[in-house]
């Protein structure tokens, strides 16, 4: 055989053992085998199929969830079966409890969620034939960085005055107020049409035109759960609060006579002598809301300016009786002890309060102070007049009835 002929049957020889050694290794077998790769594939899978449950879990929030609500949102619901147990853990192994529903189709955590907590979920369930499913998921709550709540007044269950607004203060600065409002409903149960006013980005109050009608209810409700209220920061709240209105007291302050007459459903049930703010230290003008109440406080002066020459507090009284707040800045309708008896009803001698004449140790019960501390409730509406000074700030405590109807709607973000 020569050379060349002797090459060639090699590289035959090469080229078809290749082919058989490349066909063994990228096919099943031949034509003639039980079925194709294909073929084979699909009837393991239905195989395995027939063997794997039909119970179909589902977890909420879903698996690698970074900013959660921690109000509600946490579940476990199965379709087609029975969950058969359900385990929920803080990150650090802390157990968190929860209810099976009647039918065992669903699990909830029995609490609020904490913020900035990460929490990890393990659900089994079983079909009609017994056969099991496993479901985990592991999610993370939103961060307090990230989110924002609302602190209102008043509390839920309270009976207040017939001037109490709803007041809600945000801990983050709000800047989509329209989407923030939307969330918040007010009604009562008289009716009466209540609107909202943003007095800042994080604060804003609901009223009606008039004063509450005494004796009705008003509903508050927070649906702020997942709402944007600023880039990336969301609400975290999801609650309904309802509060009584009582009877309508209305009590009015005349700092040129000197009197006070305290009303009830538009009928004066007792005048008490006072004495308000001196020429010096003139009280606000205006309708005020009471906001607290203090069988006895300390006053002193440094906390709303009132200092001599050295920096020293004009006045330090460690226990001022029976003082109920009128504004944020300082001004108090309370009892006085230290004055001469003779000036309620003659002389305005006060640092911009409204006083009444009082016994240290507030527990004289015959004293004006102490007839209007117990007659008082945290919302009765207090009207200040003839006092020279300007009327007080809408935003100074509780006291936005002294807008128009026209401008507090217009302070309205829908």
């Amino acid at each position: 055989m020569t050379d060349s002929k002797r090459r060639k049957g090699l590289m035959a020889a090469s080229a078809l053992l290749g082919g058989v050694l490349v066909l063994t290794a990228c096919s099943g077998g031949d034509d003639k085998s039980s079925g194709s790769g294909e073929n084979s594939q699909s009837q393991a899978d239905a195989a395995a199929a027939r063997k794997s449950s039909q119970a179909d879990i589902t977890i909420t929030p879903k698996d690698g969830s970074d900013s959660a609500s921690i109000n509600n949102s946490a579940a476990v619901t199965v379709s087609k079966g029975s969950l058969t147990g359900v385990t929920m853990t803080t990150a650090d192994g802390k157990a968190v409890p929860g209810t099976l529903s009647a039918d065992k189709t669903s699990w909830k955590p029995d609490a609020q969620l904490e913020r900035s907590t990460t929490y990890k979920v393990a659900a089994e369930a079983k079909d009609s034939a017994g056969l099991v499913a496993h479901e985990n998921a592991t999610f993370t709550t939103v961060s307090p960085a990230n989110s924002f709540i609302g602190t209102f007044t008043p509390e839920d269950g309270s009976t207040v005055g017939v001037g109490m607004p709803v007041s809600i203060n945000f801990d983050k600065q709000i800047t989509d107020k329209a989407a923030v409002q939307k969330g918040v409903t007010v009604t009562s149960s008289s009716g009466q049409e209540v609107a909202c006013h943003w007095f800042s980005t994080q604060r804003m109050d609901c009223r009606p035109e008039t004063y509450w009608k005494e004796n009705s209810t008003v509903t508050l409700k927070l649906a702020l759960d997942g709402v944007e209220g600023a880039s990336g920061v969301y609400g975290v709240q999801q609650k309904t609060v309802t509060f009584h209105i009582g009877r309508n007291q209305i009590s009015y302050v005349d700092a040129k006579t000197k009197e006070m007459k305290v009303t009830e459903d538009g009928k004066t049930i007792k005048t008490i002598p006072i004495s308000a703010g001196s020429p010096e230290h003139t009280t606000y003008e205006g309708i005020m809301v009471m906001s607290e109440k203090y069988k006895q406080t300390r006053m002193n002066g440094t906390t709303v300016g009132f200092t001599d020459n050295d920096g020293k507090a004009e006045y330090d009284i460690k226990d001022v009786p029976h003082a109920i707040r009128l504004t944020s800045s300082g001004t108090f309708l309370h009892g006085n002890y230290w004055g001469a008896k003779s000036v309620f009803g003659s002389v305005n001698t006060s640092h911009g309060c409204v006083g009444l004449s009082d016994t240290k140790g507030a527990n004289d019960t015959t004293t004006p102070a102490y007839w209007m501390y117990t007659h008082s409730i945290v919302g009765d509406v207090v009207v200040v007049s003839h006092t020279g000074d300007k009327t007080v700030a809408p935003d100074n405590g509780l006291n936005g009835w002294n807008m128009s109807w026209a401008e507090w709607k217009a302070g309205s973000a829908v």
